[in-house]
């Protein structure tokens, strides 16, 4: 059976969408990925479930005094995993941008299952966890270190402006038990060239397996390495850290317990829990230039492996947003780190790691369209398209291989509040860290109820998806083909059966700019004296395809 094309084209000078400026502001239906997307807005407590026309499907509420801490993840049996923090953070001893505290497991219908919580004086967890094959749950924690305690790794007492330091380490902890069952901590893998009296004393150049405790570019704040990502590798056993005040992101060993994990041996790489890679910047271990950075300021470093078949061009590989890349642009990367697994370990190239550039690099058609100093988040699609979050301005859009946004998103929420249709948001007012797409036949969705719960945003466009998509009882009854769409020439528009039709083409104010009676089951029609727009087409009266763009 054929299938109806129908399509969404943004012309400049006319779009269905045009009067959208929050919630779905573009949609090519055939030429999107079909799923769910998951959100979990700052400033608001809730977590939601989106369908591609913007609508809510579902929803995990909580108590207004709770804000992201940042990250959640839809799991496939329907349990959502979610971090979690208070609003007000008044007083906190630990607290800076991306601060968490808690983490949480939800069944689909919001029962709290299982939770964890770390911050204290001397502890807090930030920004992001991944859940393990096993169930474990990794998680990114700052730990606090006096002035006395920095200065005794060799710390410079002219990079401590806040008195204190805050290297992060990462636990690993079990639902089922609530245990820690594995630690890595920063603090056991420095270096420094300033005292040699101190047992960490070396040149980071000779020893790139170990972090330089005086690498800061954040004039000396006690948030010194700030990670923002944390994801698992379970075919090599392996944790993937993005740390953005490096421009790098790390790979640790994972096989070592938590004591081998504390030193320089032991595990699958014979080295403990020194670094197995890094990369983006080798001049954070002496060597290189400044030409030879790549990454600014990175989030959501991951491999390329979730929801993905093994087929997939980018399978296995690391996929990450570049977020300051540009001085008024950001990008989304892939390259391929090159990982010797009988040796356990990555080679380098000389004195650095590789490669020495990345396997694609996207950018929005507009790059000045896609920039964000913070936050943000890429997703690459079974279909080979791209969902790309700008998480500074809650602008997410799906790009194809032909660099064609084929759906945009903007998060209606102005300061934690739905935004009106119509309004324009600015900078910071819809943060959103990640935005996440499930396809539709994810285990997680089998027998749930995903009707429609409205939309985010008041005043919502209720009929924009309603004029894009088709009618079922039409596509059974006509069974139609129309292509290609947009066009800029010949319209191709077939049926089967080979009756006799009346073909009527009508603009949006519903006159008729083509009529003609056809037959023979397929007839081609010249649309190079038409003007740009969108058209309906009707067969015998009846509207069956709702929108032919002509540019």
């Amino acid at each position: 059976m054929k299938k109806l094309y129908f399509f969404l084209f943004l012309a400049l000078s006319f779009t269905l969408g045009a009067q959208n400026t929050v919630g779905l502001l573009s949609y090519q239906p055939t030429e999107t990925f079909a799923g769910y997307n998951l959100i979990y807005p700052h400033n608001q407590p809730n977590v939601y479930l989106i369908d591609n026309c913007g609508e809510v499907v579902h929803v995990w509420e909580d108590e207004p005094n709770w804000r992201p801490g940042n990250t959640a993840y839809l799991m496939d049996d329907g349990r959502l995993v979610k971090t979690k923090r208070q609003a007000s953070v008044a007083g906190n001893p630990i607290w800076a941008g991306g601060g968490g505290a808690i983490v949480e497991i939800r069944s689909w219908d919001n029962e709290l299952l299982w939770s964890f919580e770390r911050n204290d004086e001397n502890n807090r967890l930030h920004h992001d966890i991944t859940i393990t094959p096993q169930g474990t749950i990794l998680m990114i924690a700052w730990e606090k270190k006096t002035m006395e305690e920095a200065m005794a790794a060799g710390r410079s007492p002219f990079l401590l402006s806040d008195d204190e330091l805050w290297p992060d380490y990462v636990l690993e902890v079990d639902p089922a038990t609530d245990e820690v069952v594995w630690e890595w901590h920063v603090w056991d893998h420095l270096v420094q060239d300033i005292d040699p009296g101190f047992p960490n004393f070396g040149v980071v150049g000779d020893h790139p397996e170990r972090v330089n405790v005086n690498w800061d570019t954040s004039d000396g704040d006690a948030d010194w390495m700030h990670t923002n990502s944390i994801d698992y590798d379970p075919l090599n056993d392996q944790v993937i850290l993005s740390v953005p005040t490096f421009h790098e992101f790390w790979i640790i060993d994972h096989s070592t317990s938590t004591a081998q994990a504390a030193s320089s041996n032991g595990g699958l790489s014979g080295r403990g829990g020194d670094l197995m890679y890094r990369w983006g910047n080798p001049a954070a271990y002496q060597q290189g230039a400044e030409a030879d950075q790549q990454l600014f300021y990175q989030h959501d470093v991951h491999l390329v492996d979730d929801l993905l078949p093994i087929t997939h061009p980018y399978y296995g590989k690391v996929a990450l947003f570049n977020n300051r890349v540009g001085a008024d642009f950001s990008t989304a990367n892939v390259l391929s780190p090159v990982y010797d697994m009988y040796d356990g370990n990555y080679p380098m190239t000389g004195n650095t790691w590789g490669p020495s550039e990345f396997d694609i690099v996207l950018q929005h058609p507009t790059p000045t369209q896609l920039y964000s100093t913070g936050l943000s988040s890429v997703q690459f699609l079974p279909n080979g398209n791209a969902l790309i979050l700008d998480g500074r301005h809650g602008y997410a859009f799906e790009l194809s291989p032909d660099n064609e946004v084929v759906w945009e998103y903007l998060v209606p929420l102005v300061a934690g509040q739905p935004a009106t249709q119509g309004d324009n948001l600015e900078t910071n007012n819809n943060l959103t860290f990640r935005m996440t797409r499930y396809p539709l036949d994810y285990p997680a969705f089998t027998d749930r109820d995903l009707s429609s719960l409205g939309w985010i945003e008041q005043s919502p466009d209720v009929t924009f998806c309603d004029f894009i998509l088709p009618t079922n009882e039409l596509m059974t009854d006509y069974q139609l083909e129309i292509y290609p769409n947009p066009t800029s020439g010949k319209l191709t528009i077939e049926w089967e059966g080979g009756m006799m039709i009346e073909l009527r083409l009508l603009d949006l104010l519903g006159r008729t700019v083509y009529r003609s009676k056809e037959s023979g089951g397929r007839c081609y029609l010249s649309s190079v004296d038409w003007h740009p727009g969108m058209y309906i087409v009707q067969i015998n009266g009846v509207s069956v395809s709702k929108v032919v763009v002509v540019r």
